[in-house]
């Protein structure tokens, strides 16, 4: 499979770094683009101040541009909580996309977007402060009506980017859990 796999509001760090590595030994090609542009964060609430500088349109402009040269291939979109978001917005505006893997996020749905049974994968702590048990039922309707298939897989008392290991909120049982599963779906793909 080609992925193209996008970083959480931290920045392009190890942990995305070696989640690409993990994806590769298992014989997948994988792109990490740096939407940051080099900046990385100890903290969500620094990533999302520097998100907010950056502006939502101009960080899905260089998601779009990072994926152009590889889209016509079929990409699997995957990130990393905000790079989840933003590997949805980009897999349901491809229509060549092969499938989309979202670890510990998701992103609002465009009105009328319909794809044919894109297979759909969530990963996400449960309880999750960024992710609510509403919001996540009424994103699993909304992706329903838009044609995607999709599976979900929550994680008892995992913090929310519980599988970078350089954070408070690792999980070492959880993240190797997804990536047992994360793995296998990428394999049926």
């Amino acid at each position: 499979m080609n992925i193209m796999l996008f970083h959480s509001t931290h920045g392009l760090r190890p942990a995305v770094l070696q989640a690409a590595d993990r994806l590769r030994a298992a014989g997948h090609e994988v792109w990490t683009p740096d939407l940051f542009e080099g900046r990385t964060f100890d903290s969500v609430e620094e990533g999302m101040e520097h998100k907010e500088k950056i502006g939502k349109e101009e960080l899905l402009k260089r998601a779009v541009l990072a994926a152009a040269p590889y889209s016509e291939r079929g990409l699997v979109y995957a990130g990393f909580s905000l790079g989840a978001s933003i590997a949805q917005t980009l897999a349901l505006g491809d229509d060549k996309a092969r499938g989309l893997l979202l670890l510990h996020g998701t992103s609002d749905i465009a009105p009328g977007v319909t794809v044919d049974e894109l297979p759909v994968q969530l990963h996400v702590a449960e309880p999750d402060p960024f992710e609510t048990d509403d919001w996540l039922s009424a994103w699993y309707l909304q992706m329903g009506r838009t044609g995607a298939d999709v599976e979900v897989y929550r994680y008892a008392g995992a913090g929310h980017l519980y599988t970078d290991p350089d954070l408070p909120d690792y999980d070492e049982e959880a993240a190797e859990a997804t990536w047992r599963v994360a793995l296998g779906f990428l394999d049926s793909l």
